[in-house]
This record gives structure tokens, C-alpha cells and sequence, in this order.
């Protein structure tokens, strides 16, 4: 007699892309897009934030918060310009500005088109909110190593990167 609680024996192996015309990213051409898009929010956002706090500090009234609430709205406005750019490219062929420049895009497993949803909640916000949990963000980063190149966000997603 078998156990029904017993868990199924099925095997389950990693989503093989059968179009020939499908070549996986780089490993270090994705990194390459993730630094570009750091660096730009960081120029875009901490940029003008952190100099609206030296002007603050270099004025030497701390009640003067002038500066300071200057580069806070410059740096809501370049949030704005950033976030827009980047769902803008998402929504049109499944990038970032980064993998734009780098020539890269992100797509379902199976090769066709990932939606907007799915790119911004499954590839972005779940993962910053699992991103609380330490170290989450290295094993993420660990399991590009892979033979499919996907990261935990990637098979959260059921998305993979190709070379555009």
C-alpha cells in the first residue's frame, strides 16, 4: 500500500529553450546591466539628494533645510524619470535601460514576450521584499552560475535573459 502523504515522484528539470534563434546572456554582460542601471538611479537620485545635503551643511544653518528639500524633490523627480524610462523599455521589449545598452532582454522560459506585471512584481518588488531575509541577495546572485544562468528572481519569474 503507498503512502499518501508521500510527496509525488516526478522529475523536474530546468526549462530547455528549443529555438535555436534563443542565445542566453552573458553572465558578466548582466552584471554589466545591472551596474549601469545602480549607476544610473544613483546619479538620477543619491546624486542630488546628497547634494542638496552638503549645500545644507556647507551653509552652516542646520534650520536652513532650503538645499536640502531642493535635492530631495530634484531627487524625486529623477525617482520619477528613472522608474519611467526603465517601464517604458520593459514594457516595449523586456528591458532596462542597462540591458538596452548592453543589448540584452528578458523573456518567459519558453521564449515568448514576459508582461509588464510580470516583470515589475515577480522580477522586482516580491524580490526586494525577499530581499529583507540576509544573504538572500547573494544566493540570488550565486545561482546565475547555473547551467540555465537563472537567478532565483529569474525562476521566481519563470523568465530567463537572451541576448537581444
Amino acid at each position: 500500500m503507498s503512502n499518501p502523504y508521500a510527496p509525488p515522484k516526478a522529475a523536474v528539470y530546468d526549462v530547455a529553450v528549443d529555438d535555436p534563434g534563443i542565445v542566453l546572456a552573458d553572465r558578466g554582460t548582466r552584471l554589466g546591466a545591472s551596474i549601469l542601471d545602480t549607476f544610473f538611479f544613483v546619479l538620477v537620485v543619491y546624486v542630488p539628494f546628497f547634494m542638496g545635503a552638503f549645500i545644507t551643511g556647507a551653509n552652516g544653518d542646520p534650520d536652513d533645510l532650503s538645499a536640502m528639500i531642493g535635492g530631495l524633490l530634484i531627487a524625486l523627480v529623477g525617482l520619477v524619470g528613472f522608474c519611467w524610462a526603465n517601464i517604458r523599455t520593459m514594457a516595449r521589449n523586456g528591458q532596462s535601460v542597462g540591458k538596452k545598452m548592453v543589448g540584452i532582454k528578458v523573456v518567459r522560459s519558453d521564449g515568448s514576450p514576459a508582461s509588464l506585471g510580470r516583470l515589475i512584481w515577480l522580477r522586482n518588488v516580491l524580490n526586494g521584499v525577499i530581499a529583507i531575509i540576509p544573504a538572500y541577495g547573494i544566493i540570488d546572485s550565486l545561482f546565475i552560475f547555473s547551467e540555465s544562468r537563472q537567478c532565483l528572481h529569474d525562476k521566481i519569474a519563470d523568465t530567463i535573459v537572451i541576448k537581444a
